[in-house]
């Protein structure tokens, strides 16, 4: 996965990563031809006594020196651009991934972990690519050359080698085995935090209104020790690492030394190609460090890899049409006195079925009704009735698994998304606003409305008296989801930026819940002149709210058992008269 990841997002910098590369080349060449001038300093100028050779060959060592820095500050340069960038390019890629998710995408993942995806694991791989440019290139190289300048100085001493670096591979191999499966546990928790911290960020004053302050902190307390717990684990295994590796290195310094001083004395080496054999060991040991502190990022990154290219190898179950039908501008519809006119809107399902996969049973059967424009049509039902999915069904955040649900006439899965959520202005359960203005929030609906349409869509939602009220009005602050505002505030303003809209079908997914009896009521008179034209459909738990709708759908457990006005429905729909008798009185149902 990670080599995958890393072969797609890296190609466009092919260019960037062969910079990269010939630098980090020039550089190794350099930082090699440096002992071995020095032992040319030494054996033919120091010990001769001869200045001229020390000048001579220090000018060629300062030379190769600045070359050396050159290509290092080039090698970072180029290496930190294209690992940025590779970062930016991934989190673009999930951002737009996440967008085509359906609500059963979203489901699955949920938005902790897509939080932690998005962020804590790219970053991880966007590191791993950084230290591959600035170390892990040089260390193959490095590690060669040391081999091959080794020998150059002296083949019986390269021996240690053979000792030197299988003991230091199979150190670093040991901890590295212990510290992958850590490393995957640590990305699960932050998960697991990031999930704790939104849902007591969001539910603040659920927590605080039943007193569960405490209750929250053990929990957030459970999720830190676990996470403290497996970056402890980790943090010792790399602590143990370094260690390790630093006492290969002395210890074969030491060898060097010892065994290097008994060869000089024996006249079998010169005292300045000793000094650069012990440099260029050094380079290789540096070589297996380098590549062991990759290591230890790598499992970190390969975990990280693995949680990125899940999400952007998932389909989303709702995909765009390979050749769109198109909506015709106007439609002719018969009107309610039968008479026809221009109109747009018209809604029609026809023997959906939806059920989620894996379940055994269907939450929506058989439900077939046509909703015309300039006629309200409610659906009521129990809780887990299927109310909120069928809602979904029309602007295709589901999929229906049977049956079809048409818009004009058109099947919305064959129609060009954005021409079909164009038509619809839908304010859901939970009224979401983000963070901004009232204004902005309100544009959200259409960029292009001037003052006087937010503002006439204020005073149809019954919201224009709290916003006049508020210091800056159209550009007082709005919090992230609305919260420094109420329940009721919240809603108003989702059906004002549905207003805005000017949509040809509205969907109100039990969006008057909030509202106190005299709001819900006076705002449902002023909806009646603004959607005349318009498609209205209302998901409603209170029967007040639905009672004078044109159009009646009682569901119960996934089908339509009753459909009629609020009269015919009371006279002769049991399940219909159940849900009245259980709001209302005899003599306020009639």
């Amino acid at each position: 996965m990670l080599l995958r990841l890393l072969r797609e997002q890296l190609r466009p910098y092919r260019g960037a990563v062969l910079a990269v590369l010939v630098l980090q080349l020039v550089q190794v060449l350099a930082t090699l031809w440096l002992p071995s001038l020095n032992a040319d300093i030494i054996d033919d100028g120091v010990a001769q006594g001869d200045t001229a050779v020390i000048w001579r060959i220090g000018g060629v060592m300062l030379a190769v020196s600045l070359v050396q820095v050159v290509a290092a500050i080039g090698a970072v340069w180029f290496g930190a651009r294209t690992a940025m960038a590779f970062g930016r390019d991934v989190r673009a890629r999930l951002f737009d991934r996440v967008q085509a998710f359906s609500q059963q995408e979203m489901g699955r993942f949920g938005a902790p972990t897509l939080i932690t995806r998005t962020t804590n694991d790219v970053q991880q791989v966007q590191m791993l690519v950084l230290m591959t440019f600035v170390f892990l290139v040089m260390a193959p190289l490095m590690l060669v050359g040391g081999v091959a300048m080794s020998l150059r100085e002296d083949v019986v001493l390269s021996g240690l080698l053979l000792v030197v670096v299988p003991v230091l591979v199979g150190v670093v191999a040991l901890v590295v085995r212990r510290m992958v499966p850590w490393f995957r546990r640590v990305q699960e928790r932050i998960d697991g935090i990031n999930r704790v911290m939104r849902e007591q960020l969001t539910g603040v004053r659920v927590v605080r209104a039943f007193v569960r302050e405490r209750r929250e902190r053990d929990r957030f307390e459970v999720a830190n020790d676990l996470l403290y717990e497996a970056s402890l684990r980790t943090g010792l295994l790399m602590a143990l690492l370094f260690p390790a590796v630093m006492l290969v290195m002395n210890a074969s310094s030491v060898a060097v030394v010892w065994f290097g001083a008994r060869r000089v004395d024996a006249g079998d080496m010169q005292i300045g190609s000793l000094v650069a054999f012990l440099s260029y060991i050094m380079f290789v040991l540096m070589a297996v460090m380098m590549a062991s502190m990759m290591t230890v990022m790598v499992p970190r990154a390969v975990v990280s890899a693995e949680r990125i290219t899940e999400v952007l190898d998932t389909s989303p179950s709702v995909v765009p049409p390979a050749e769109p039908v198109p909506f015709a501008t106007t439609r002719s519809v018969a009107s309610a006195d039968g008479t026809p006119g221009p109109r747009t809107g018209l809604l029609e399902l026809r023997d959906v079925e939806f059920r989620y996969p894996g379940a055994e049973h269907p939450v929506l059967q058989g439900v077939s009704f046509t909703a015309e424009p300039g006629r309200t049509t409610a659906i009521i039902g129990s809780t887990g009735a299927g109310k909120t999915t069928l809602l979904h069904l029309v602007p295709r955040l589901y999929d229906v698994t049977g049956g079809q649900v048409l818009v004009d006439g058109v099947d919305v899965r064959e129609a060009e998304p954005e021409a079909l959520w164009a038509r619809i202005g839908l304010v859901p359960q939970r009224p979401y606003l983000f963070s901004g203005t009232v204004r902005s929030n309100l544009q959200f609906g259409r960029p292009d409305a001037n003052d006087d349409a937010l503002w006439h869509a204020l005073t149809v939602a019954q919201a224009r008296s709290f916003v006049e009220a508020l210091p800056e009005g159209l550009d007082a602050p709005v919090a992230q989801g609305g919260t420094n505002l109420s329940g009721g505030q919240r809603q108003r303003l989702a059906i004002a930026r549905a207003l805005v809209r000017r949509p040809s079908l509205y969907l109100f997914d039990d969006s008057f819940s909030a509202l106190d009896y005299a709001t819900d009521a006076a705002l449902r008179a002023a909806l009646v002149p603004e959607t005349r034209d318009a498609t209205v459909i209302v998901v409603a738990q209170r029967v007040a709210t639905i009672r004078h709708a044109d159009r009646i759908l009682v569901l119960d457990e996934g089908r339509v058992v009753g459909d009629g006005t609020h009269e015919g429905l009371l006279e002769s729909n049991a399940t219909y008269q159940e849900i009245v008798h259980s709001q209302l009185s005899a003599q306020e149902a009639a």
